[in-house]
């Protein structure tokens, strides 16, 4: 049944209004379509589902690839199983908005048919040969120019149909970025215009022609979300358009621009593939968070399986999505489900979301966070992604990002991300300790910003080639940091390493906290490429040292040709409140590779020591995730059990309980204490408040355990 505009806009006006909406959804339900589904799914059965696990908002599908609307925009492909009379789109969003739901359409811009190509055959992509680009998946479709005429007209006039019918309060613009350099007339003429180049042949951003591509693209890219946001909002104030855009150090658009613009944004981490930690769902929320401030991340979650061969009607295993989707939580974003195709082939999510949101809708108030109160602050830098990455970016960046990561994780320190273009003191205000995970790239401009948040008490830890490079990837004479580092670059990097260890300074290894379980270790492993570096004062005894590399085979000749060095390998001192730790090696790339104990313990310590008091500590055993909010009228300690064999490679077949923990909250000022509760049925066997610290004791910890404390 087709219904009006009228109908719509008087839909909108009862649910929505004239308020901004951004941060009222707290479970989203997204139900993508397939072509078809018209006449063959049951809307009924969804909108029901809706209702059921109280999910508040809602992303449906609309158009771009296909229509599931009546369209009046030509070459706009309708679905060829609707019927004359149907509507699709419209009866779940008029569902929907009889649930009181906040709604917005999905697009997808990427494909079109061999009608529309041949018509308008400057909307296809074309390769670098001067071919035009058919689909990598679907033979009888053309993958579109992201960045021309089909993005700026055709995808415009959809936008606006959509939004002029059926007053949805926003589209998610799903594939919208395009798929590498595309060699079209368009691009062709409107690159040269804007650099003066010829496209790019190869992609490295360590070429001229192919950083200028990239900067081009993001900027004609970020003109395309205003085209279409201001399409939309000249017909809907209240609407958006809101790109599926965004990630971590390798993400191809800069997240401090996108976070600017964007009044929310969601995460489209749905599940694991291949070796992947079942953390990275956290993960992606506090990248997204480190861009958006306290506006609103949603945390996309698949139910099925989505691994590289693409098996899009499975469905995952239980513990594997509850965990997923609670890390996801746990680390500040809102869930959002998503199902591809409207027919039921396996049922078996459905009460695992179920449960996951009716447990979300019961704790509601304690989920809606105004503040992290973490005090660690792990820098994520594009910049360096692209600069200095190259084709290597996962390798010689993103590693290093997830070793620590990973440390800091089984160490139980609460943090956050932060991005690189956000380092002012405005945005460092919040944290005592800032960790630079081989943040290679840095600006002068930046290296100041560093340099006042040391002078004002804040602590500093990097690794390896930070600041020896220019924000273009160009490498400088020494490290930029080097006064803050206490030490010099006094040649190129060395590696990969074999066999070569590091001395622990006796008497450091017996009293100083970085070396706390490392008090036996004489000796432990080194890393796999280290920076050669001198200390401005000798002084003191380097508190680690390096033993070289020696033969490794035949095993008769495994020894040491030099027992001991002077050459320092950590640079760690005290400069009023701050304290600065400084390794010159690859410790956070190798602890990712390989997971060496000794090297985790290196790195919690270091960021114990640099943080000083941390807002929370929770002993007991097993690996937690440990973070720690602020809402309106409560404080939050989410405490999410990662221990499972399963943690680097999903998914989990079980969940493995782990034992009694111990929390200790350091309350805000000023902050007095009413309930203390357990928000997933654990049991507090002590609580009590003293001296500004509640201290509590939990039974044990199930998939995720969330201490709540109201305040008085």
């Amino acid at each position: 049944m087709q219904r009006d505009a009228a109908f719509f806009q008087a839909e909108w006006e009862r649910v929505i209004g004239d308020a901004d909406w951004f941060q009222r959804p707290m479970r989203w339900a997204q139900l993508t379509l397939v072509e078809n589904d018209p006449g063959r799914y049951d809307p009924a059965f969804w909108l029901d589902y809706f209702r059921e696990i109280q999910a508040d908002s809602a992303c449906l599908s609309a158009g771009g690839c296909v229509a599931y609307y009546p369209t009046q925009v030509p070459w706009h492909h309708r679905s060829a199983w609707m019927g004359a009379d149907d509507d699709p789109f419209g009866e779940l969003v008029a569902g929907c908005r009889a649930q009181g739901m906040v709604v917005i359409g999905r697009t997808d811009p990427h494909a079109i048919l061999d009608d529309a190509a041949q018509a308008h055959p400057e909307w296809v992509a074309v390769q670098a040969d001067g071919s035009p680009r058919r689909h990598w998946a679907a033979a009888d479709h053309w993958v579109t120019c992201a960045l021309g005429p089909h993005a700026e007209e055709q995808m415009t006039a959809i936008h606006r149909e959509i939004m002029a019918r059926y007053w949805v309060d926003g589209i998610f613009g799903n594939r919208w970025s395009g798929h590498g350099v595309c060699y079209c007339d368009y691009c062709r003429e409107a690159f040269r215009a804007a650099s003066g180049m010829e496209l790019p042949a190869v992609a490295d951003a360590r070429r001229d022609d192919y950083a200028a591509w990239l900067a081009w693209r993001e900027d004609r890219l970020f003109a395309l979300w205003d085209l279409w946001d201001a399409a939309i909002r000249a017909i809907n104030p209240r609407g958006r358009y809101i790109p599926n855009t965004g990630g971590g150090a390798l993400s191809s658009l800069d997240m401090a621009r996108t976070g600017a613009r964007a009044d929310i944004l969601f995460a489209d981490r749905q599940a694991r593939s291949g070796l992947m930690p079942i953390w990275a769902a956290g993960m992606s929320a506090k990248e997204y968070r480190a861009a958006m401030d306290d506006k609103p991340v949603g945390g996309i979650f698949s139910v099925g399986v989505e691994e590289r061969y693409r098996w899009k009607d499975s469905v995952q295993s239980a513990p594997e999505v509850r965990l997923w989707a609670a890390d996801a939580t746990a680390n500040g974003a809102r869930p959002w489900f998503t199902k591809f195709a409207g027919a039921l082939h396996d049922r078996r999510w459905l009460p695992v979301v179920a449960e996951i949101y009716a447990w979300h809708a019961r704790n509601e108030r304690y989920l809606r966070n105004t503040a992290s109160l973490a005090t660690v602050g792990l820098v994520y830098s594009q910049q360096t992604g692209r600069a200095y990455g190259g084709a290597e970016a996962r390798e010689r960046v993103e590693s290093h990002i997830l070793g620590w990561y990973h440390a800091l994780v089984e160490a139980r320190i609460p943090f956050d991300m932060v991005h690189d273009r956000r380092l002012d003191a405005e945005h460092l205000a919040r944290y005592k300790a800032l960790i630079l995970p081989n943040t290679a790239c840095l600006s002068d401009a930046q290296c100041d910003q560093l340099r006042a948040f040391c002078s004002a008490g804040g602590s500093l830890i990097a690794t390896y080639e930070t600041s020896l490079y220019d924000e273009r990837g160009r490498r400088r004479s020494d490290l930029a940091l080097a006064d803050l580092f206490g030490a010099s670059a006094t040649g190129p990097a060395e590696g990969p390493m074999q066999n070569a260890y590091l001395h622990l300074n006796a008497e450091a290894r017996q009293a100083h906290p970085l070396f706390a379980g490392l008090r036996d270790a004489e000796r432990i492993i080194h890393g796999v490429r280290r920076l050669p570096t001198r200390a401005h004062e000798a002084a003191q005894p380097p508190l680690l040292t390096l033993v070289p590399s020696y033969p490794d085979l035949p095993m008769e000749q495994v020894f040491p040709r030099v027992e001991r060095t002077g050459q320092p390998e950590l640079y760690a001192e005290e400069r009023g409140a701050a304290r600065i730790v400084y390794l010159p090696w690859d410790i956070d790339r190798t602890y990712w590779e390989i997971l060496n104990a000794d090297h985790g313990a290196l790195l919690g310590n270091a960021a114990a020591w640099a943080a000083g008091e941390l807002p929370a500590t929770v002993q007991g055993p097993g690996v937690l995730d440990v973070t720690v909010w602020r809402q309106a009228r409560s404080l939050t300690v989410h405490l999410v059990n990662l221990t499972n064999p399963y943690m680097l490679k999903g998914p989990m077949r079980e969940v493995f309980s782990v034992g009694e923990q111990r929390v200790c909250l350091r309350l805000p000022e000023g902050c007095a204490v009413g309930d203390v509760r357990l928000l997933s049925g654990g049991v507090l066997s002590e609580v009590h408040v003293q001296g500004g610290v509640l201290r509590a004791v939990i039974s044990g910890v199930a998939e995720h355990e969330v201490l709540a404390v109201d305040l008085a």
